[in-house]
């Protein structure tokens, strides 16, 4: 089995790495930025010093981090991956960046005799952790296929949707579709609770029709309960949706209602939000609503009804 280099052990990528550890992969993560997990360490996640030892010891190199300059500085800066990079290695990129610094990354590891795959996913810290993320590769089928037997570690749907680029910009489109459905979740609550019905048992009728999603059931019981821990935060949709504004911008392309959610998400940043989970965008309506969700106001404006 190959060694599986990964930085980046966060929310996401600490159970990634788990999952590779659990099906026996020797992986290797860099002690740059202090202490590993306890509980990888458990598994036997070994730890070198700096990223150029992470490349030199690994084949494959796993990128989980939060922004396009991180991905830059762990694969171009100081102490880098490309300067442990030997000929034949494969670098990864899971992270959610730019597809067009994406192309050049690519390009520049590629001169190095190396292959490279960014492969953005999705699912959250709950398909992260149950191993059923969706994984958008952009790529050649060559490295595709090696990296497959990684890849079914972490995820369920692995699709090879083109060139180098064009896996981040599906994960762009991806992130379009999840913001503005967090955001038609929230509407339909907001109206709801505040028209006096149970937003818990309006959430439970929805699931049964049409409306039925995976927000819906999951976001939708976050802004229920209130329960806004991070699994995706809402700066980091931010960052996905400048992406796709940007991206529409030199396209051409009009995105009125990704501009509008993206406001939303402001509002909730400006407000203290940033580091909350992206469903807490309900917070945005409610303000405006000058009403919570599931509030014990609903019950009392039902019966005034």
């Amino acid at each position: 089995m190959e060694k599986i280099g990964f930085v980046g052990l966060g929310i996401m990528g600490a159970p990634m790495a788990g999952h590779l550890l659990d099906a026996g992969y020797e992986v290797i993560a860099s002690d740059h930025r202090g202490a590993l997990p306890t509980e990888l360490v458990g598994k036997g996640l070994k730890a070198v010093s700096g990223h150029q030892a992470l490349a030199k010891a690994a084949d494959i190199i796993i990128l989980m981090v939060p922004d396009t300059p991180q991905v830059a500085d762990v694969l171009f800066g100081e102490n880098s991956v490309a300067s442990g990079l030997s000929k034949g290695k494969l670098v990864i990129d899971m992270s959610s960046i730019s597809p067009i610094e994406t192309k050049e990354f690519a390009k520049k590891i590629n001169a190095l005799g190396c292959d490279y795959l960014d492969a953005p996913v999705s699912g959250g810290e709950v398909g992260a952790k149950a191993a059923s993320l969706t994984i958008m590769v952009g790529g050649e089928e060559k490295p595709f296929e090696r990296a497959r037997p990684v890849f079914e570690k972490m995820g369920k749907n692995i699709t090879l949707v083109g060139p180098n680029g064009v896996g981040q910009t599906t994960k762009v489109a991806n992130q379009i579709v999840v913001a503005l459905t967090i955001e038609a979740v929230a509407e339909a609550l907001v109206f709801a609770s505040k028209a006096g019905a149970d937003p818990a048992k309006v959430r439970q009728a929805l699931m049964g029709g049409l409306a039925a999603s995976r927000i819906l059931e999951v976001h939708g019981d976050r802004m229920v309960k209130r329960t806004f821990a991070p699994g995706f935060r809402i700066e980091l949709h931010q960052k996905d949706l400048n992406l796709a504004l940007q991206g529409a911008k030199a396209l051409g392309v009009s995105l009125p209602n990704t501009s509008m959610t993206q406001e939303l998400f402001n509002s909730c940043a400006a407000n203290g939000g940033a580091k909350e989970d992206h469903s807490a965008l309900v917070r945005a309506l409610e303000r405006m609503a000058n009403f919570e969700v599931g509030s014990e106001a609903a019950d009392a404006k039902g019966k005034a009804a």
